[in-house]
């Protein structure tokens, strides 16, 4: 097997970039600001609604709905603190374990270490990049065990209560077959949804399946508010319960304090919600061109071997929102070398997250075997997908 022609690699990720980026260094993932943001931030400051209350949250929330098609959205200062809370609201309590994929950014971890519980580690699979539900049926026939209702980890004795399905750079899992494990054991399913606004399962947008799910409006997601995130649900009565909870459980009056529980100061300010109705109202032309990027990444780099740009899967219709290259097997061990030479070349990419299980905060967490997981972190690379590009 002779090896990967690095060259060729790089030329051909240049040739589908714009001529005048070629001059300067490309972002992985830069964001556009081509239209009301300037003017709905400017309202906010002449008003002096900046903060947790004002209609531009409302607004905000209101187009996710729309966009999304789940019965309510509730804006948060991050995507972190909505799967927090969503975990929180589907019953996650302390030494209870929840279904991670080993193959996911940090956060979706640290938020099952916020409520007091166990990340327990599962595989994902090649086809989506995101957790592969035969497998984890594989596992739980051998180390769950059904009690009352409830599946309980036989190697530990913890419950397990929840699944987070994370969909890894936009491309969503594979849906159906995993909600079925999750009714065959009594699982929460929660979606991570994070990196997925504008992507469809089987013609349904992600964030309709799960019992929750969390949307991150980072400045390097496909729509961003600076910082931000929201909680998804089509169960209105948890919806009122997300909202209050991340308004400081206050109950409305108009000059008392009073707080029926605990608590998280979580709400999204107004002035990032102007910035996210401007982006949303763009949302579909930053999505035609992601898509366009991701087939122009396709194409030129088709004839190149030991080599290819990852493609949705037939089930699914993703926002590209980071392209990946995915090496072959023979040819990962030249992954740091392209890595090197991309940014010889102005060009940022990066590999993929290193795997939770490999994080010193995380190594003694329970796992499955993680075998494609471990394959995988290998071979990916992310290059450059912004919608400017």
């Amino acid at each position: 097997m002779s090896d990967l022609d690095i060259t060729a690699v790089v030329e051909a990720v240049r040739s589908c970039l714009p001529p005048e980026t070629k001059s300067k260094g490309i972002g992985l993932h830069e964001p556009v600001f081509d239209g009301n943001e300037w003017d709905y931030v400017k309202e906010c400051l002449d008003t002096g609604w900046v903060s947790s209350v004002g209609k531009f949250v409302d607004r905000f929330e209101h187009m996710l709905e729309d966009y999304t098609g789940v019965k309510k959205a509730v804006a948060v200062v991050n995507g972190t603190a909505a799967l927090h809370i969503a975990l929180k609201l589907a019953g996650v309590k302390r030494d209870d374990e929840v279904f991670v994929p080993a193959l996911t950014f940090v956060a979706t971890a640290n938020a099952v270490t916020y409520c007091g519980a166990i990340p327990h580690f599962v595989d994902s699979e090649e086809k989506t990049l995101g957790l592969d539900p035969w497998k984890l049926e594989a596992w739980l026939r051998e180390i769950g065990e059904v009690r009352d209702g409830q599946t309980v980890n036989r190697l530990t004795g913890r419950r397990i209560k929840a699944v987070i399905a994370m969909h890894t750079f936009g491309h969503p899992v594979d849906l159906d077959p995993l909600i079925e494990v999750c009714e065959r054991y009594g699982l929460v399913l929660v979606e991570d949804a994070a990196e997925s606004l504008g992507s469809y399962y089987k013609g349904k947008h992600t964030g309709n399946w799960g019992k929750l799910a969390t949307l991150s409006f980072n400045g390097n997601k496909t729509v961003t508010t600076g910082g931000g995130g929201a909680i998804l649900t089509n169960d209105e009565e948890l919806g009122r319960l997300a909202k209050h909870l991340t308004t400081t459980a206050k109950i409305p009056h108009p000059w008392e304090y009073v707080h029926d529980q605990v608590g998280y100061n979580y709400r999204m300010p107004n002035i990032n919600a102007a910035m996210g109705c401007a982006q949303l109202e763009q949302l579909q032309v930053f999505l035609e061109r992601k898509r366009k990027l991701a087939q122009r990444y396709q194409d030129a780099l088709t004839k190149i071997l030991g080599i290819s740009v990852f493609v949705e899967p037939e089930f699914a219709r993703s926002n590209y929102w980071l392209n990946a290259l995915i090496l072959e097997k023979g040819y990962a061990f030249q992954r740091d070398i392209l890595l090197e030479e991309l940014k010889l070349q102005g060009v940022l990419s990066r590999p993929v997250w290193a795997l939770m299980h490999n994080l010193p905060i995380y190594n003694n967490c329970p796992r499955m075997d993680l075998g494609e997981a471990v394959d995988m972190e290998k071979r990916i690379i992310n290059i450059p997908s912004g919608a400017a590009l």
